[in-house]
Order: C-alpha cells, then structure tokens, then sequence
C-alpha cells in the first residue's frame, strides 16, 4: 500500500544513557555518539553541587545533603530528557547516585544508616514515576585503566582518588547492572575499544547500539571481533 505524501514520518525518538565509573570515557561517547548518530547530548553538571566543600571537608555530616541536591537534579534531568522533542543522550544516570554513589558512601561509614534509608525510599518512590530509558550502555573498565584516564584529563580534584576506591565502585557497578532490570543494557568493554579516537571501534559501539534499540535480544561484543578490530587475530 502506498504511503500517502501528506503524512509526515516522525523518526523514532530514543533515550540512551550511558553509564559506568568515574574516568571510564562517558562523556566521550555520548560526545562521539552524539555526532555519529546526530542527537542531542546531555552533560553531567560539575562544580554546581553547593554542598560539595563542605562534604570534602567533613563527609559523614554532609553527605546526604550533597547526594540529595545530587539526587534532585539528576531526576529535573531525567523528566527533561523524557520530554525532549529528539532523541537524546545522557552522561550518567539518575540511578547510579543511588545504587552506586550513595550507597558507597553508606559502606564506608560516611552516611548514616538512617540517612541512607530515607535517601532510599525518596529515590525509589520518585523514579517510580519516571520511565526508564529505552537502553542503557554501560562502560566497564579496569581500575588500571580508570587510572589511566583519570591522569590523561589532569582535573585536580580527582588526583586524590585511590585504587581501592574505584575497585569499590566497580564492584557496585556490576552489582548494579546485573540487577537492573528496567529497561535493556548493553556492556561495551571499555578497556578494550579506543572509541575516543579510533572510528571503527566507535563504528561496533554504534552497530550494537542500534541492534538493541531495534529489539535484538542478544546483543554482545564478541571477543574475537573486538580482537580483529585490534589487529590480534
């Protein structure tokens, strides 16, 4: 049957976050992506948290105030990407202030048990209401190369950030992702593909992204075609 001239195709709009530990290359990717795939990025906010000087100067009295002022922007954001006319991509999600940020910080004893609970119920009955996002990529990535990142972009205020804390967070990380449960996620192997500068690995991570939203089930990066994309095999 043809279509009738007159009636406007409307693209798919999507809603893609990407995720994963500090220094993995979020930002670069939804950078990268946002060019190759042509829609709108969304950065993560920095140096607006009015908290975050108190919090380093004294952790445990500040924390949930800081995760809080986190949380409520981090849900604005969420709402305004659901709304967003085009197709968007987020630099860090809602969901991992809470099930990786401040509950690291309930671990290491610099939030309250009390705190920690009520930070909880808020954060579940608010995203209660939000619709997930239609995919999620998450970043794994070795603390070695976490590392590696977190030098090469020389901000001053990570240059304190040790080893055992990012292994922490990793571990939450993939605690979290294997829990997750709300919309489909896919796990680029950061250590492995150099999308920041090398368009083919970029050109896999785009290919995968557009088979999951499409409603492929399994949708993985196979060893041997990440090692033929380095030239080892």
């Amino acid at each position: 049957m043809a279509l009738d001239p007159a009636v406007e195709i409307v693209p798919a709009k999507h809603f893609v976050a990407v995720a994963g530990n500090i220094g993995v290359g979020k930002s670069t990717l939804v950078e990268r992506l946002a060019v190759r795939l042509d829609w709108q990025p969304f950065y993560e906010p920095v140096g607006e948290n009015p908290y975050l000087a108190d919090f380093y100067a004294d952790m445990r009295t500040w924390a949930f105030q800081s995760q809080l002022f986190f949380l409520t922007r981090r849900l604005r954001a969420h709402r305004q990407l659901i709304d967003h006319p085009t197709s968007v991509l987020q630099d860090r999600t809602v969901y991992e202030d809470a099930e990786v940020f401040a509950h690291n910080l309930f671990m290491r004893d610099l939030m309250s048990e009390r705190d920690h609970q009520t930070y909880r119920e808020l954060y579940e009955v608010l995203t209660s209401f939000l619709p997930a996002p239609d995919l999620i990529v998450y970043l794994r990535a070795s603390v070695p190369t976490l590392l590696r990142r977190i030098a090469q972009r020389g901000r001053d205020y990570e240059r304190s950030i040790q080893p055992d804390y990012l292994e922490q967070l990793n571990e939450l990380y993939e605690d979290w992702i294997d829990r997750f449960s709300l919309c489909p996620a896919l796990a680029v192997p950061a250590d492995d593909l150099n999308y920041a500068t090398n368009d083919e690995h970029l050109d896999l991570i785009t290919q995968k992204i557009r088979e999951k939203l499409a409603g492929k089930e399994e949708v993985i990066f196979a060893p041997e075609e990440v090692a033929r994309l380095n030239g080892l095999r």
